[in-house]
């Protein structure tokens, strides 16, 4: 029971730390090197599961409870959702759910909580049809999103909230990038068939495969080799936006982990491409993502808003700037961006968005494009961005993407979670 008991405590504690502020790919790495191989995967699913429905699960526990949890005990509470996880979104027997949890609180060094996890875990297990009608009752049991979160989706997509709050409680699928390098899509879902993976082409990415279910990287065939990548058939758009000539002279701007950056080398190996991001230790991972596939680009350490320590002076022909953003377009795969993101995220992030690309638009040459991505949902990070700086930039022309996926904004194009993340692209050249 102990060994098991372990994985409950790290699925606790990697919750406690996403409530206090750290983020589940700071979190869960720690923990799962405590724990064999074979518990890594129950403890990926209890934190990503806890996380994706926290606040129905929270509201449930105050619904259980006639006194609530002092400040002070984060990790009985974490550790009760996890317990309440278990117990209604998994096939974990109840009795293993309930008495694995319970003996965590020993572990914790809190013996005097046992009494009260068990108690708890119980009447959830007994009052299962009280709690689903309670679930009913309310907006954020419902959709187990926050309140002000919510407000948002609501105010921004008013025929499609129920859909995205869906989407976002979904298990996303996993997608790879063909390097058509190597081979055509058609003839690497042959091999995949072959090797006995169930999969399908993506409807808008035109080098997205998507996978019947998750596979480890190792058994996908030439992946070490560089064939495929893993990325969301949405992010993948970028590539065959941006139309590039040889010798061109391209920025990546907010470049890593670096997806988009290697699959404009696959798409134009012939380029000269910078990759540029703030932060130094993410460019490691660009690198190594680089080397896989054998392609090389320039990478730059430098702030987007700042140029002068970074920049040679010359400009380029083309740039994509994926900027940061909310993330509210890719909570399926981050749950933890529910607790994480504040209200007053969105506005600080639009205006950071706002200054990058009035710094980006500096250094494209006239006649060239910017393409401004992020995997936002956010009107006020998107559309409204670009409407924005239109309406402050002479030079910038509106080009309109002619493709089939998406809506329409009148200012670029967004993609709402479902089949794909939630992105939004625009696509602007500079007037010669």
């Amino acid at each position: 029971m102990a060994k098991q008991s372990s994985v409950r405590l790290a699925a606790a504690k990697v919750v406690s730390r996403v409530v206090a502020g750290d983020s589940l790919n700071q979190a869960l790495p720690k923990y799962q090197e405590t724990l064999s191989k074979k518990d890594q995967p129950l403890l990926a699913e209890l934190c990503y599961g806890t996380l994706r429905y926290y606040f129905r699960l929270d509201s449930w526990l105050g619904h259980l409870m006639d006194t609530p949890l002092k400040a002070k005990e984060k990790d009985i509470h974490s550790l009760i959702l996890v317990g309440l996880y278990q117990l209604f979104y998994t096939r974990i027997p109840a009795h293993a759910a309930i008495g694995e949890t319970v003996q965590v609180t020993r572990t914790l060094g809190k013996a005097w909580a046992r009494g009260l996890v068990n108690g708890v875990l119980r009447n959830a297990q007994r009052q299962e049809q009280e709690l689903k009608e309670f679930t009913e009752s309310n907006d954020i049991s419902i959709t187990a999103h926050p309140q002000w979160l919510l407000g948002k989706i609501k105010k921004a997509w008013p025929d499609f909230w129920q859909n995205i709050t869906a989407a976002n409680n979904s298990q996303p699928p996993m997608t790879i990038r063909v390097n058509e390098q190597h081979v055509s899509r058609n003839r690497y879902l042959k091999k995949l068939i072959e090797a006995g993976i169930s999969a399908n082409p993506s409807a808008i990415s035109p080098q997205g495969i998507i996978l019947g279910k998750a596979q480890a990287v190792d058994i996908l065939p030439g992946f070490f080799d560089g064939v495929v990548s893993v990325q969301d058939e949405s992010a993948q758009i970028s590539g065959n936006l941006l139309k590039v000539n040889p010798g061109d002279k391209v920025l990546d701007a907010c470049c890593a982990p670096g997806g988009k950056t290697c699959q404009l080398l696959e798409l134009n190996s012939d380029i000269e491409l910078h990759a540029l991001d703030v932060d130094e230790r993410r460019l490691v991972r660009v690198q190594e993502n680089l080397d896989r596939i054998g392609l090389k680009a320039k990478l730059i350490t430098g702030d987007g808003c700042e140029p002068e320590p970074w920049w040679d002076g010359e400009l380029y022909n083309h740039i994509l700037l994926d900027a940061p953003c909310s993330a509210t377009g890719v909570i399926r795969r981050h749950p933890d961006i529910k607790l994480l993101r504040k209200p007053e995220d969105i506005d600080a992030l639009a205006k950071l968005q706002g200054r990058i690309l009035e710094t980006m638009w500096s250094l494209l040459k006239p006649g060239g494009t910017l393409l401004y991505a992020t995997c936002s949902i956010m009107p006020a990070e998107n559309s409204k961005q670009i409407e924005r700086f239109i309406a402050e930039e002479s030079s910038a022309e509106l080009k309109v993407l002619e493709v089939d996926w998406g809506i329409d904004t009148g200012f670029g194009r967004q993609i709402l979670p479902g089949s794909g993340d939630g992105f939004f692209y625009s696509l602007l050249k500079k007037a010669d």
